[in-house]
């Protein structure tokens, strides 16, 4: 009996799929770590597009409308596999037995946990062409070499990474927006400005429908190298200094800052009362949504305020949009920044747009802070000597001095730590008291 499923046989498949999958997806997506949506049922769930990527294994684009209160709703990327039975290696990997429409009497399951249909998502990438709307394309000076073992990451995450190898990861996009993802784009540019601190794409797909979006980057994988924030944890479990490597990470992010101020136009010097406008929205609106958040309100509309009347800082530029420790790469002695995909859960146009860079060295800052508070008692002097250490690195070769714009770097660094709060009581609510404590900081000292 073979162990996949030929469906491209079966006309009615494309149309009537959804009477097989509905039920199931209602009751699987919100389960995930990446859908948007989890805290409201799944009311509507319509089908975008679907791709036979291979036999027995589905592309699809999904739109769903969560609570049905959101306007637009969202898009989703699902690579699903369909089989008669699933083996007890990809039990992991269950959404369901369909029972009804074109695949009933069928398993479905997610097919980025299957080994085989992760090797013929290689293949496709290896050898650039389209399959329906979807369009495979590479960098042609760069072979990626057949047959690499796929591993799927575990890492709780926006999207899903697949490692092959130890040469190559990809990243699967889950939650679709029209246009050229940055995660794509930036590096790309970066390649072009001879930066070396990005990995440059090798490889990547796209589809044509319903509208252009870009779907997945495949880039080399540093095989030795280990991510700040479990270097920072290391660091502070054995009592080590980390100001040295704080002072080389920020010389990094200068030194990105800098290419991407080369690779693309950059805006005029930021307008501080537009800005504090849209934090202070962005303020009450997650206020809104966690009560904890409420009492604090009135000092941090203090920050945002001082925004307002302090000098314009240095011109806004594409930026990173959400650095923080797990954002960067140490291999060998150097520092390498990946991600660039900003923060998923703002509109595409608006993390395309050029903006102040102290918005990255805020993050930065706030991670410190994050990485301090994992142990008990928490180290306040550890993350101030690496905010510190960051900065100066930072000042030795941007030109200019975050320190010096205290006002700039407090209103970033209170709307950060707003999004973090309402990051961390949709997702990690045992985290939440990280945050809480930046947020009491900066409404009660300013500091």
């Amino acid at each position: 009996m073979p162990k996949t499923v030929s469906l491209s046989p079966r006309p009615a498949l494309g149309t009537d799929l959804m009477a097989s999958l509905g039920g199931l997806l209602r009751q699987w997506l919100p389960r995930q770590r990446w859908f948007a949506g989890k805290d409201r049922p799944v009311s509507e769930l319509g089908l975008l597009s679907m791709t036979e990527l291979f036999p027995g294994c589905l592309h699809l684009l999904v739109h769903t409308d969560p609570g049905g209160s959101a306007p637009d709703g969202d898009c989703y990327q699902l690579l699903l596999g369909v089989r008669k039975h699933l083996s007890p290696r990809l039990g992991r990997a269950l959404i369901g037995r369909a029972e009804q429409g074109p695949l009933a009497g069928l398993t479905v399951y997610d097919a980025l946990h299957d080994p085989r249909s992760a090797q013929l998502l290689l293949e496709r990438l290896r050898q650039p062409g389209t399959a329906g709307p979807l369009r495979f394309e590479c960098d042609p000076s760069v072979p990626v070499p057949a047959g690499l073992p796929p591993r799927l990451l575990d890492a709780e995450q926006s999207n899903s990474s697949l490692v092959y190898g130890d040469g190559f990861i990809l990243k699967v996009f889950r939650r679709i927006q029209p246009g050229v993802n940055p995660d794509l784009e930036v590096p790309v540019a970066l390649a072009g400005q001879g930066c070396r601190r990005v990995p440059a794409p090798v490889a990547w797909w796209r589809t044509t429908h319903p509208q252009e979006a870009t779907l997945g980057v495949l880039q080399p994988y540093l095989r030795d190298a280990s991510d700040g924030w479990a270097l920072a944890l290391h660091a502070l479990a054995s009592g080590d200094d980390f100001t040295v490597q704080a002072h080389e990470l920020g010389r990094a992010m200068a030194e990105v800052h800098l290419s991407l101020a080369a690779a693309f136009p950059c805006g005029t010097h930021g307008d501080n009362g537009r800005t504090a406008a849209a934090m202070a929205d962005r303020l009450d609106s997650a206020a809104h949504s966690v009560p904890a958040l409420r009492p604090f309100v009135p000092g941090l509309r203090n920050a945002f305020g001082a925004l307002a009347t302090c000098d314009a800082g240095p011109p806004e530029q594409r930026v990173h949009g959400d650095l923080h420790l797990g954002q960067v790469l140490r291999a060998g002695r150097e520092w390498f920044v990946i991600d660039f995909e900003g923060e998923p859960s703002r509109p595409l146009a608006e993390r395309r747009t050029a903006q102040s860079p102290v918005r990255d060295i805020a993050g930065m800052l706030r991670s410190f802070d994050y990485a301090a508070r994992q142990r008990r008692p928490w180290r306040p002097e550890w993350a101030r000597r690496c905010r510190e250490a960051f900065c100066g690195g930072y000042a030795a070769l941007a030109g200019w001095d975050p320190r010096k714009k205290h006002g700039l770097l407090r209103a970033y660094e209170t709307d950060r730590a707003v999004y973090e709060v309402l990051y961390e009581a949709r997702h990690r609510p045992d985290w939440l008291p990280v945050p809480m404590a930046a947020i009491e900081r900066l409404a009660v000292r300013g500091d």
